[in-house]
């Protein structure tokens, strides 16, 4: 169940329809997820607790098509490829996928064969997809490279608007967040009519975060489950990692990482969109996120608000000149607002839907009980069970 579903309500600006990322028209997500084996990790067998998910940017052909985008950096132990020329070029030019730390070439390629599809084995293009990663090689055997170029093609093949399959799905399949089961989150918020009515929304894979900092709506819900009530995860890979060292443990709980994709259908010029990036991290900061050391936290936001902009290669027919139309930026503050009421949802979705899994090794990532949540959050006069003060 999604936070609105248990009555927790995050923010004052109201969610699209489908309270998602696909409320922005013609944006698409699709998933590849990929779950077999049990019991204790072998390399290159398994078990495998990982996949792929996609975002397409809009209805027509992204490989050829570029939008404007931008992108933000709050800790950079991660990978979001092809973010130089985003910020060289204010452009998006591909799908974005994410996946786990290890396989971004793979999709990365498969990205590729892609492009070349979408142009023509005989024509001449260039392409630098963008692709995110999170670590999930607690629960997963990550080392064992199983995902595939078919596993990017089906979820490019599969993606479509609608509602989004959250919690442990595509990429987000092995991740953990705050010490809970994560995965994959997605909201939405609407800004009011007056100050132009877009639509901004977020999809996050969260892995990250300790559980003593998790918050949601301002309660502490991490310390009033302490890991001494529900375990975690890290707990287990650390004891196992110190037998395995003979005594000398490396894992750091909250060193994960999360990727963070923002799309709007407002008019955004790159410099905006790179602005509106940033307010990520503030989402992420409501929840408890603190950009660890350890961490990748980072994000890219694209507006379809301007469309009709040829590919990167030079083509005779192609304009000199292009209009765009541009937000006034002293009105772009609602729009700050939606991406931080969105990323903060977002990532609280993804914890309450992922149900408890258990992966390599055994170890287990408990998922977050929603009522409990509800109960805790009573207690400090907050959620659907507050008594009037």
């Amino acid at each position: 169940m999604r936070a609105r579903d248990h009555g927790i309500v995050l923010g004052r600006l109201q969610p699209g329809p489908l309270n998602a990322i696909t409320d922005v028209a013609g944006v698409r997500v699709g998933h590849t997820t990929l779950i077999r084996g049990e019991g204790p990790r072998v390399v290159g067998e398994g078990p495998v607790r990982t996949g792929v998910t996609v975002v397409v940017p809009h209805d027509g052909n992204a490989f050829i098509e570029p939008v404007f985008a931008g992108c933000h950096r709050l800790n950079g132990n991660g990978e979001l490829t092809g973010l130089e020329w985003v910020r060289e070029s204010g452009f998006l030019t591909s799908p974005i996928a994410i996946t786990n730390t290890h396989s971004v070439g793979v999709v990365h390629d498969a990205l590729l064969v892609h492009a070349v599809r979408a142009h023509g084995p005989e024509a001449e293009f260039w392409s630098l997809p963008v692709v995110g990663e999170t670590f999930d090689g607690v629960l997963n055997d990550m080392n064992g490279f199983h995902v595939r170029p078919e596993h990017l093609h089906q979820a490019l093949d599969g993606a479509a608007g609608g509602p989004v399959a959250e919690g442990a799905v595509g990429g987000g399949t092995g991740m953990i967040c705050h010490e809970f089961k994560g995965g994959i989150g997605t909201s939405s918020r609407v800004v009011p009519a007056d100050a132009g009515g877009f639509t901004v929304g977020a999809l996050v894979q969260a892995n990250y975060g300790s559980r003593e900092l998790l918050r949601i709506d301002g309660v502490p819900i991490g310390e009033a489950i302490p890991t001494s009530d529900v375990a975690s995860p890290w707990d287990a890979a650390e004891a196992l990692a110190r037998g395995r060292a003979g005594g000398r443990g490396t894992r750091e709980p909250g060193a994960g990482s999360i990727i963070v994709v923002l799309a709007t259908d407002a008019p955004l010029l790159p410099h905006q969109c790179e602005r509106l990036a940033q307010r990520a991290g503030l989402g992420i900061a409501r929840m408890g996120g603190i950009a660890s050391t350890g961490s990748g936290d980072i994000f890219i936001a694209f507006a379809t608000g301007n469309r009709g902009f040829p590919g990167p290669a030079l083509m005779p027919a192609t304009p000199i000149v292009h209009e765009v139309r541009m937000l006034d930026d002293a009105r772009i503050t609602p729009l700050f607002q939606a991406a931080v009421e969105a990323v903060e949802e977002a990532i609280a979705n993804a914890m309450l839907v992922a149900e408890t899994m258990t992966g390599a090794d055994g170890i287990t990532a408990h998922g977050l009980d929603g009522e409990r949540v509800v109960e805790i959050m009573a207690r400090y006069g907050r959620g659907p069970k507050a008594q009037p003060a």
